[in-house]
């Protein structure tokens, strides 16, 4: 009898054991979710009480659309509502055709971050520069503004002009930049040639990076003679803010054999994505050096980060924006659309440039131009005097002509290549490292 009463109360007790810990987690489940419910009362209180007693008349389908925004925008600066206008924008803007000012922008500390001025638009014609801070538009201070609010104050007819108030680091006061808003058309990407070497400036990615690219170099490289008389080539990602993931994944593609190019993490370890590299290399093999700043942001450096996990690029500049997540539009009803970071995306190297960015291998500062030190134009263009110039100096009789030409044509071209150096100290520092890494292998 002991033994059996013994046997039953261990039965009780293993069925109390068994029962607490299954009921355990569903108690849990049942209370969050009763507390989910809760909060989504108190909701549907607080909406009543504005829509009642507010001391102006509001229009429901804001409120709501505020406080699905207000939701989202408390997650990251990345994740946000659009509305249909908004939603319909943002398609467009991914074939490269828009309306507005040319900047990419973000929220800091409240304030409208400038990500980088898009090339050849009006803001980059006005003179904004990436990292510059928008504190007022029209004389209206925008802290406090969601950064939808603050791009809707932007907007404006074609042609009309726009006062932004910019703080920039190194200026003491903030400075007024009149812009002139204009319908931006914009080309992803150009190629030209500099000296014996190619540039591919890529401003944006889009649908028409890489076509822009394969057609532009297939027609310097025939103009250069083929690639035999190519030193190398510099792809300018300076200011590119990003655009399509696989966009900047296919123009990391162009340049790589084999290899991951870039891997995507969500929250569910299943759930990421890895993309591979397809055999063939546009430049076959020839040296490359990739040029980013702190306007390089997102697609661009999946672009750099695998070139340079690769070592088939030297990375010169100065480090990037670090934006390392991805974010989905799905279309919800009404014809909006949420934007939600779903992945961080992770380089070769397994390493996220989440709020770190992508490091150069060689940091190149760009010199800031001051115009109150440079020199009298007049003394600048001023020939300078050498033997060949003095009146009855020798000749030199030890090299022909063709030999004499080819000196000449050597000084004109480091003339060119010192000019450049002027203009943009960056990309002659990167065209020089192209002329000692080919120097190497010959």
């Amino acid at each position: 009898m002991k033994k059996m009463a013994m046997a039953a109360t261990c039965g009780i007790l293993a069925g109390i054991l068994t029962t607490t810990q299954v009921a355990g987690p569903l108690f849990a489940q049942e209370a969050e979710e009763a507390t989910v419910y809760e909060q989504l009362d108190l909701f549907g209180i607080v909406f009543e009480r504005i829509r009642n007693q507010y001391v102006e008349e509001v229009d429901e389908g804001d409120l709501i659309e505020a406080a699905i925004n207000g939701m989202l925008t408390s997650l990251d600066p990345h994740s946000s509502y659009l509305p249909p206008r908004d939603f319909e924008d943002m398609q467009t803007d991914t074939r490269g055709e828009f309306g507005g000012l040319g900047i990419e922008v973000t929220q800091e500390e409240g304030y409208v971050k400038v990500i980088t001025p898009m090339d050849g638009t009006p803001a980059f014609e006005a003179g904004v520069e990436a990292g510059d801070f928008i504190t007022a538009v029209d004389g209206e201070n925008i802290l406090g503004f969601t950064l939808e609010e603050a791009v809707e104050l932007m907007r404006g007819p074609v042609g009309s002009d726009i006062v932004v108030t910019i703080v920039r680091d190194g200026l003491e006061e903030p400075i007024d930049i009149t812009i002139t808003r204009d319908t931006i058309k914009l080309t992803a990407a150009r190629v030209r040639r500099e000296g014996d070497s190619i540039v591919i400036r890529a401003s944006t990615f889009n649908d028409q990076t890489l076509p822009n690219v394969r057609d532009g170099f297939d027609e310097v490289v025939a103009e250069m003679g083929g690639l035999e008389g190519v030193n190398g080539v510099v792809l300018d990602l300076r200011n590119n803010p990003g655009g399509l993931l696989t966009a900047g994944v296919d123009l990391a593609d162009a340049f790589l054999n084999q290899g991951e190019i870039v891997s995507t993490r969500s929250r569910e370890s299943e759930g990421g994505d890895r993309f591979n590299a397809r055999d063939g290399d546009l430049i076959e093999g020839l040296p490359m050096v990739v040029l980013i700043n702190g306007g390089s942001a997102s697609a661009s450096e999946i672009v750099a980060g695998a070139l340079q996990d690769h070592r088939r690029a030297v990375v010169v500049g100065t480090k990037s924006f670090g934006k390392g997540s991805v974010q989905t539009i799905m279309p919800v009803r009404g014809d909006g659309a949420i934007r939600l970071t779903t992945a961080r995306y992770y380089t070769p190297s397994g390493r996220s440039i989440q709020a770190l960015g992508i490091s150069p291998d060689i940091v190149v500062v760009q010199p800031r131009r001051d115009p109150a030190a440079s020199e009298d134009e007049e003394t600048q263009t001023r020939p300078r005097r050498s033997e060949a110039g003095l009146r009855g100096s020798l000749s030199n009789d030890s090299l022909s002509e063709d030999q004499q030409e080819q000196i000449r044509q050597e000084q004109e071209a480091a003339e060119e290549a010192a000019k450049l150096r002027e203009e943009d100290y960056q990309m002659a520092y990167a065209i020089d490292i192209l002329k000692g890494l080919t120097a190497i292998e010959r």
